[in-house]
């Protein structure tokens, strides 16, 4: 063979291989558009219950169509304290399972001379939805679907006519012969080169669509095929851990546990795989008609025998590993709490990003990413407001000046998350999303955008508070009593602001967070009345007028800016 052969064989390969994963990211984006926010809803509700975990994993991986994405979804809520260690580990078990729908699409259509006869009407009915239905968002979403499984079919058949005849090639055929020679240690051989082309390719789908083009060519057999798939489950589980470095101790461990089920689960594999085979051939003798160990050209052989034996294993490994494991999520607690130990950190200086580290390419999950990211960043401009009152009371200089430079620190803090996650929102409006989606941006801009005024604001108060300090201006308790209760009422209102931006948004208590704007500017109101007639009466002088009626009117100011954060995900997630 030579040089140029080579190449052109590479590159078609490669072709087919972009047409199959442009079609699979396709077909998952257009599936995650149809769910919308329902895929977040449904992962917030599993609770410690391993069979409901399980089957949240599974529904939401079929529906997205990427273990991968439920993964690193799954790292983040465990990162953000929406799920424990426990349902991480039983959606993930879940996400396993629901990943298998992919070898079944590409078994049953993808494989063979029928799979232009199904992908061509596809297009025709995809592209009727897509111009007939322009107004409809869920039409054109089903639209987008679908062209990404016409697409995913086509990709099969031209990675069919990429792989060349080894007929021609008897070296190639006697090396891959050699290499399955070994009896148990080519399982273990192929195993491993599963496990490293999936964390190479980063794709599952894409290294069982190639295992399955192999098998239905004749040039691997059913074991050495069975072998690549286990492969393939330890190395797709790479994802979730590159997700997982920039995030906490239990995102960690998620994604550990990600790879210790795997693994373990090819360890019990193992254990049975002969009997297994076995029972793999018999069911698929009679599905097909033909034994999948036949070999190629002789009496019986069947190319769909050895693809359909390779789907049924792919599920019966999940579901039984599953199966068994679920009873031992303790015991895997135990194991990656051990594999990634506690490590006990001041963090309230540190700045990193912590669920946006890693950037999926479907809008919906980085859409989650963020909103749990503004969720950090309301925390933190809470946390940020509780140094106010210790300003007042600080016994001595040192002390105050301690405190003032903290809130110096988590000021600089908000302009750098402000100025983060707008750069990520920013990328994620770039791409094709629905009129919803849009509206969900510009709502968690205009949400970024107040909660580092609320910041500046913050700063502007404590910044009055030493100006008023150093000019050794006092005031009264009665100044001070209305200074404490204007601070109460900011207070209840950030944190009705912030169970917003941990809840739902589609659930907004807009409500409640009205009622406590309009207690702020009554209040205000109040306060500037009575500061009115006091300077009219001569109760105080002007420099501590001045001080007064700054501070009372950055709070008012400070309010006005948390109801704008309601607002926007109250109306604009509608």
């Amino acid at each position: 063979m030579s040089f140029s052969e080579i190449l052109i064989i590479i590159i078609n390969f490669a072709g087919a291989l972009a047409v199959f994963l442009f079609g699979m990211k396709l077909m998952s984006e257009g599936l995650q558009k149809i769910a919308g926010n329902r895929m977040r809803s449904i992962m917030g509700k599993v609770t410690g219950n391993p069979l409901r975990g399980i089957l949240t994993g599974t529904a939401v991986t079929t529906v997205i169509q990427s273990s991968s994405a439920t993964t690193v979804m799954v790292v983040s809520f465990v990162n953000a304290g929406l799920l424990s260690l426990a349902g991480a580990i039983a959606v993930i078990m879940g996400a396993n399972i629901g990943t298998t729908v992919t070898a079944w699409i590409i078994s049953l259509f993808g494989l063979g001379e029928s799979s232009s006869a199904f992908s061509l009407p596809m297009f025709l009915g995809a592209v009727a939805l897509i111009f007939m239905f322009t107004k409809s968002d869920k039409l054109r979403f089903i639209g987008e679907f679908v062209i990404g499984l016409a697409l995913l079919l086509f990709g099969m058949g031209f990675l069919q006519q990429a792989m060349p005849n080894l007929e021609e090639y008897p070296q190639a055929l006697e090396t891959l012969a050699r290499l399955s020679g070994y009896g148990f240690w080519s399982i273990i051989l192929f195993i491993a080169v599963g496990a490293l082309l999936t964390c190479l390719v980063q794709a599952s789908a894409a290294m069982m669509a190639i295992t399955l083009v192999m098998c239905y060519n004749g040039w691997i057999g059913l074991d050495a095929a069975v072998a690549l798939v286990m492969g393939q489950n330890i190395g797709t589980t790479i994802t979730a851990n590159i997700a997982a470095m920039v995030a906490n101790t239990n995102g960690k461990r998620a994604a550990r546990a990600h790879l210790v089920f795997n693994v373990v689960g090819v360890i019990i594999t193992l254990i049975v795989f002969r009997p297994l085979m076995s029972l793999i051939a018999n069911i698929t003798g009679g599905m097909v008609g033909s034994d999948p160990y036949t070999a190629v050209g002789a009496a019986g052989y069947n190319p769909n025998a050895i693809p359909m034996a390779l789907s049924l294993f792919h599920t019966f490994f999940n579901v039984f590993n599953t199966f068994i494991l679920a009873w031992f999520i303790p015991v895997i607690i135990r194991i990656v709490n051990w594999l990634v130990k506690d490590k006990p950190e001041d963090e309230e200086y540190t700045y990193k990003l912590k669920y946006i580290g890693s950037w999926m390419n479907t809008a919906e999950i980085n859409m989650q990413a963020a909103e749990r990211e503004i969720t950090e960043f309301s925390k933190r401009v809470l946390r940020m407001y509780t140094f106010l009152p210790p300003l007042r009371t600080a016994k001595d200089d040192d002390e105050f000046n301690r405190t003032f430079e903290r809130i110096e620190k988590y000021e600089e803090i908000t302009d750098r998350m402000e100025m983060e996650i707008s750069q990520f929102l920013t990328r994620i409006s770039e791409g094709d999303l629905s009129h919803q989606g849009s509206q969900r941006i510009s709502a968690m801009l205009c949400v970024v955008d107040n909660l580092e005024s609320i910041g500046d604001t913050i700063y502007q108060i404590a910044a009055t508070r030493k100006n008023k300090r150093q000019t050794a201006v006092h005031f009264d308790q009665h100044l001070n009593d209305n200074l404490a209760q204007m601070t109460q009422l900011v207070a209840h209102a950030l944190d009705i602001m912030d169970a917003n931006l941990d809840s739902d948004y589609d659930h907004a208590d807009l409500e409640q967070a009205e009622l406590a704007e309009d207690e702020i500017n009554k209040y205000r109101d109040h306060l500037r009345d009575e500061h009115l007639n006091a300077l009219k009466s001569g109760t105080y002088d002007f420099a501590i007028g001045n001080a007064y009626s700054s501070l009372y009117a950055l709070y008012e100011k400070l309010g006005d800016y948390v109801i704008n954060i309601t607002e926007a995900i109250a109306v604009k997630f509608k």
